[in-house]
């Protein structure tokens, strides 16, 4: 099991990082759409699609995403960022509601919130990129970040349960750790101006270190909730994996969880600022 993931590690990262670093938009942007085009699929059938309709739902996704793209200019973009954001909101609400059954109107509401989420995920992506690849990379080093500090603070001494009835395995302390050490990172990187221009050197520049402390803290909170939002539709249709895509890590929806949130609001409060 191990090999087999640390296979599909090193296959995705010779595939992905030659794209960031080297290759023309165009590459990148063909990358997006293909990771749309996937989790499209399984977000399909994690809100409660069956049959052929999950296909049918992951090219409407990516019709939704080129859709945004012939639209173009800042002004939509900004748009699809603030409806993706709003969505992740009823994201959080539906949290709150609990694990329930995937009835038809949750269905629904799942198939709407997904064609918006997906793209906004995707366009942020090319945005935050556009800005740099340090801007695109801090981001994610951040969400990763929460994950590992939150993985080993809450194995050592986590006791209180985060969501016990969604994901049982998390826990305060964890989410407090992650949140410790995701902020350390996003401050040494404001403050020593290491690898700029990134994410949290732009934000330092236009409101100081209290700024990106407290965006840093928000960034952090919505990757939970990124979380947490996939493990809540697992639990409703009764699945492990988003699928076996990738073989040793699931779907392409387990990978990026943590970053569908994130991503587009960066990019909002990027063009903001």
């Amino acid at each position: 099991m191990l090999l087999t993931r640390v296979i599909t590690a090193v296959c995705l990262l010779l595939l992905i990082l030659p794209i960031l670093f080297l290759a023309p938009p165009p590459a990148l942007a063909g990358l997006v759409a293909v990771i749309v085009l996937l989790g499209g699929w399984e977000f399909g059938r994690l809100v409660g699609l069956r049959g052929a309709w999950p296909y049918v739902y992951a090219v409407a996704c990516l019709l939704a995403l080129i859709g945004w793209h012939a639209l173009s200019g800042p002004d939509a973009l900004a748009r699809l960022l603030q409806i993706g954001v709003a969505c992740w909101g009823v994201a959080v609400v539906l949290l709150a509601r609990g694990v329930r059954r995937a009835t038809p109107g949750f269905t629904v509401l799942g198939v709407v919130l997904g064609l918006f989420m997906l793209p906004a995920f995707g366009h942020a992506t090319l945005i935050l990129r556009e800005l740099g690849i340090g801007v695109l990379l801090s981001v994610a080093v951040l969400v990763w970040a929460a994950d590992i500090g939150a993985y080993f603070v809450g194995k050592a001494i986590g006791r209180r349960k985060l969501a016990p009835a969604i994901s049982p395995g998390k826990s305060w302390e964890g989410a407090l750790g992650g949140w410790a050490l995701a902020l350390a990172i996003s401050l040494a990187l404001a403050a020593t101006h290491a690898f700029s221009p990134t994410w949290f050197s732009r934000v330092a520049g236009h409101g100081g270190l209290a700024i990106v402390a407290l965006l840093a803290t928000l960034l952090v909170i919505a990757s939970v909730v990124g979380d947490l939002f996939e493990s809540l539709l697992k639990r409703q249709v009764g699945i492990k994996d988003s699928s076996r895509l990738l073989p040793g890590h699931g779907g392409v929806l387990d990978r990026i969880d943590a970053l569908l949130p994130v991503f587009p609001l960066a990019a909002l409060l990027a063009i903001y600022l």
